[in-house]
Parts: structure tokens; sequence; C-alpha cells
């Protein structure tokens, strides 16, 4: 299947295809493929735009209404990198890359960043060539659910904000994050954190990164807390 052939199935008539395809074209294939002239930096751009004014629309016209701080705080939650990979990962953009070998060896398919870009870029290309109606058929399914399901918010919580704040609450104690272990393939790496705090460790997290590794650290961390 192809992008076009996955937007066709979702009702999605695309006009322009290279735009489209553009979109998915990584500046390390670019760099290894001197017949490719753009990556999709430019249309990153543009999606990320896009997102956060549909992000905005949606925020504000919920009911009840929400204060300003707090649209302000979910709007970043939303949109942040480890959520853009959520829906892309949803969605299975991460197929449809085109990466260099060099990136494609070292994990770059599965890298959230990466996948965050895509996404972006993705709307924007479908913003460029149809408008506002491919981002509502879009967004409406990896995103609304995130927003009317409150439980659904824990892909994108800072768990380790969250738990710096309840330990600081009582005391000044200072949270130290340690890597336990890596195994598996150097390409598919997956870590093991522990967070501690006064030597004692309070919660342990797997990740396919450190940094998911020590959210999930935290996360355990911050439940057992609060039991």
């Amino acid at each position: 299947m192809t992008i076009i052939e996955f937007l066709r199935n979702k009702g999605i008539k695309v006009n322009n295809e290279e735009l489209i395809r553009r979109a998915f074209v990584h500046s390390s294939y670019v760099n290894e493929h001197k017949s490719e002239k753009n990556d999709n930096e430019r249309l990153e751009f543009m999606g990320d735009a896009v997102l956060q004014v549909w992000v905005s629309d949606r925020l504000f016209r919920l009911d009840p209404p929400l204060k300003e701080g707090k649209m302000t705080t979910l709007r970043s939650q939303l949109v942040c990198e480890q959520a853009l990979a959520t829906y892309s990962r949803e969605l299975g953009l991460n197929r449809f890359l085109l990466l260099g070998q060099g990136e494609e060896k070292t994990g770059g398919r599965n890298r959230d960043s990466i996948i965050a870009d895509n996404f972006e870029a993705m709307l924007g290309a479908l913003y460029l060539d149809l408008g506002y109606e491919p981002i509502d058929i879009i967004l409406n399914e990896v995103l609304i659910p995130y927003i009317t399901n409150g439980n659904a918010f824990e892909i994108v919580m800072d768990y380790k904000t969250k738990l710096q704040e309840y330990i600081q609450a009582d005391s000044r104690r200072v949270l130290k994050y340690e890597l336990i272990e890596t195994h598996g393939p150097s390409n598919s790496p997956v870590f093991t954190m522990n967070v501690i705090a006064d030597g004692i460790v309070l919660g342990k997290g797997v990740g396919n990164s450190k940094k998911k590794a020590e959210q999930n650290a935290a996360k355990d961390a911050f439940n057992k807390l609060m039991r």
C-alpha cells in the first residue's frame, strides 16, 4: 500500500501526489539521493501551524468551557513530540517514510522526533493540497479520543515534572535517574531506568529511548506514591 492509497481508504482523494510524497522524504534520504531536491522540513513548518490552530479550535469549543491556562496546558500536551509520534504510530505512517540507509540502520523509522516531524509534514501537505477537510478527517480519528477521554492523557503527560512537583511539595529532595540496563540490537535498544530519591528506588521504567524509560520510571513512582 502507498500513502496515496492509504489516504484514499480514509476518503481523502489527493490532487498533488508529489506534494504528499514529499511529506515523507527525510533529509537523510535527500542526502543519499541526489535526484531528490526537497525534504519534508518546509511542510513540517506548515503542518505545525495547522495543527496548532486545529487543536486550539477544538479546545476552545469544549463544553463546559476551559480556562485559558488549562487550554494552554492541554494544547502543549496534545502537540508535543511524544504525542505526535503516538498519533503517527496509530496510523502506521512510519512505514511510508523515505530514509537514508544510515538513518534506517540506526532505528530512525521508530524514532519519535522523525515520526513526529513526518506527521506534521503530512498535515502541511494535505492542507496545501486540499485545505482543511482532510485535516479534520485525520485529526478527528487520532486526536479527538485524547481530548474527550481524560484517561488517555497518560500518553502525553510529563510524569517527570509531575513527580518532581510531588516530591518537592514536602521536601527539597532531588530526584535522580539511573540507567540500570540496556539490551537488544544496536539499532533498536531497550533501556531500563530507575528513579531514585535519598538512595531509595521509587520507580522503574523501560523504553526504547532513555527519555521514554525515564518517563515510565517517573510514572511508576508517581502511581505508587499516589496510592
